[in-house]
């Protein structure tokens, strides 16, 4: 019993720590992208390129993707000053655990088995910048299937900091019925590469 009681107690405080620790990490990155319109845009974007891929007539999808431009320039620079404002972060606080689920005060004691949020999302504004410009020249459809796969990474990464990698990854597929697999093969060769280099894959 005293076992069975010991356990209980340990297994509780762990949750207590590990749900004040998710719940710093929430606060402090909604406290971030509070000032921006990341999400809304991000919403319009993949709504508006499935709306425009679904019409057969190009005279009928033209002014959709037009009226998309602004939102994706929109988009771009939040992302961009987004990484800009996580440079005021210090230490652990921007710091993310590579464990697959989420430890208390992980990024501090282990360190070395952590990456930074900062270089992160900057790296996630350096692949939307390049989907959108299309520097690999790629067709309409795949120039929309390409930024949409680095909005969803990013996404991904955004719960990765707030819980961690599994729950990331679920919430991806629940949510888009998308693995986390197949978003990395999606985005650009440049983005998978730096992103694997960051986080350790």
């Amino acid at each position: 019993m005293d076992t069975f009681l010991l356990g209980a107690l340990l297994l509780g405080g762990f949750w207590m720590f590990k749900r004040r620790d998710e719940r710093q990490r929430i606060v402090l990155l909604s406290g971030l992208l509070s000032k921006y319109r990341v999400e809304a845009h991000m919403a319009q974007l993949t709504d508006g390129y499935l709306r425009a891929l679904g019409e057969a007539d190009p005279e009928r999808s033209a002014p959709i993707w037009r009226n998309l431009a602004a939102t994706e320039a929109a988009l771009q620079t939040e992302l961009q000053q987004l990484a800009a404002d996580l440079k005021d972060l210090w230490g652990e606080r921007q710091r993310v655990s590579r464990w697959p689920v989420s430890v208390p005060m992980a990024t501090r004691l282990f360190p070395q088995y952590s990456f930074d949020l900062h270089a992160l999302v900057a790296l996630h504004a350096q692949g939307l910048a390049a989907a959108l410009r299309n520097d690999e020249g790629l067709s309409t459809r795949d120039r929309a299937f390409r930024a949409t796969a680095e909005l969803l990474l990013f996404q991904h990464s955004c719960h990765w900091f707030c819980r961690s990698k599994t729950v990331a990854s679920a919430r991806l597929l629940a949510r888009h019925q998308t693995r986390y697999e197949q978003v990395l093969a999606a985005v650009s060769p440049a983005t998978r590469q730096a992103y694997g280099a960051l986080v350790g894959r």
